[in-house]
């Protein structure tokens, strides 16, 4: 198949999930992109920016399949500015949704971006040959049931003429798609003494960076005996708790900061024993899954996409300093030896991407 893809937000996650299918599909792609930043302009600005990108190619007389696409793009808007596109079949992955992803500080939720996913996805189920064909892809059901469960509550506060059903006429359509990883080779090492435990996440408020680092006080406090790795991708601003934690777990860091060298990635990756997350918001958590390839055990909330992606696999809290450090108490206790590196083995890339041909291919029918 020839898929059009159209990366609208191309950084991070959204970049990792089309280049890894990209690698280990059976289709021929085009991809077009747009830069990944400034989301509320990109989300109004990527129909108009890819009719322009669009137009050498109709030129050239380029035909293709199917269209993929995120989220991230107001696909009705460009159906309505391209005709060119307008009679492929496309899918829409939402790596996240813009109903359930949390406000920052004191800011108010724009409801009119979810509203425009919620367009997106009907412009998809439009374009399908097949009337029951899933055409709307989820990172996990939590992200799915998060956004459905939202959108009845706005809809139901409209004033008139509110759509009938749609939330059901979405979840009919839709598939679940877990991301791809690659894989981390481990090597089966023995585990540190004394433990290593990972922060992975962006440095930012929605990851509750502030409660990692009490939870790190209060088992220092209890006498335990650890140390840290704390990278992830940061930003010009981030939360004032990381400078004073740099200084105050000065003799237990690894490593600290952005690990841009995908080879320093993993390695951080794989010298960890114990990856931990205080996520006040995860649809579906790559590096958590992308540590445990390496052979981390996951330390997690006990909400949002955890408990569905890794069940019996990872040791869960409940967000408090006392209960983060409980948890990674009973984690270190409950060492097996065993190579946790299985728990993700189902979402390598070559059998991911298998699946996503599959649903691709299926739109043509």
């Amino acid at each position: 198949m020839r898929i059009l893809a159209l990366q609208a937000y191309d950084t991070g996650s959204h970049r990792a999930f089309l280049n890894g299918w990209r690698r280990h599909s059976e289709h021929d792609f085009e991809v077009l992109t747009l830069p990944g930043h400034h989301f509320k302009w990109r989300m109004r600005q990527a129909p108009i920016g890819f009719v322009e990108q669009l137009e050498p190619l109709i030129a050239n007389g380029q035909d293709y399949d199917a269209l993929w696409c995120t989220s991230m793009l107001d696909l009705a808007a460009l159906r309505g500015l391209s005709t060119f596109i307008h009679d492929l079949p496309a899918a829409v992955y939402f790596h996240e949704n813009q109903l359930a992803y949390p406000a920052r500080h004191s800011e108010a939720r724009d409801i009119h971006f979810g509203l425009t996913n919620m367009t997106t996805a009907l412009a998809a189920i439009a374009s399908q040959r097949n009337a029951s064909v899933p055409c709307i892809w989820w990172n996990s059901t939590y992200n799915r049931d998060s956004f459905l469960i939202e959108l009845d509550r706005v809809l139901k506060a409209m004033p008139d003429h509110v759509p009938d059903h749609v939330t059901e006429q979405i979840r009919l359509r839709s598939a679940i798609h877990y991301p791809g990883i690659d894989r981390v080779d481990n090597k089966t090492r023995e585990r540190s003494d004394p433990p290593v435990l990972l922060w992975a996440a962006r440095w930012e408020h929605d990851k509750h960076p502030e409660r990692f680092f009490d939870a790190l006080q209060e088992l220092d406090k209890r006498g335990g005996a650890f140390r840290i790795s704390v990278i992830g991708q940061q930003f010009s601003e981030q939360p004032e708790c990381f400078e004073i934690a740099e200084k105050r777990f000065a003799d237990k860091i690894v490593r600290w900061g952005y690990q841009s060298d995908k080879s320093d990635y993993q390695k951080a990756l794989a010298e960890a024993d114990f990856v931990i997350s205080t996520a006040g918001h995860e649809f579906f958590g790559l590096a958590i899954a992308e540590a445990v390839s390496a052979g981390c055990q996951p330390v997690l909330p006990n909400a949002l996409a955890y408990p569905e992606v890794w069940g019996e696999h990872a040791v869960y809290h409940d967000q408090t300093p006392s209960g983060i450090a409980d948890a990674i108490e009973l984690a270190i206790l409950q060492r097996t030896g065993t190579n946790s590196a299985e728990a993700a083995e189902r979402f390598a890339w070559p059998g991911v991407a298998r699946k996503l041909d599959d649903a691709i291919e299926s739109l043509r029918f």
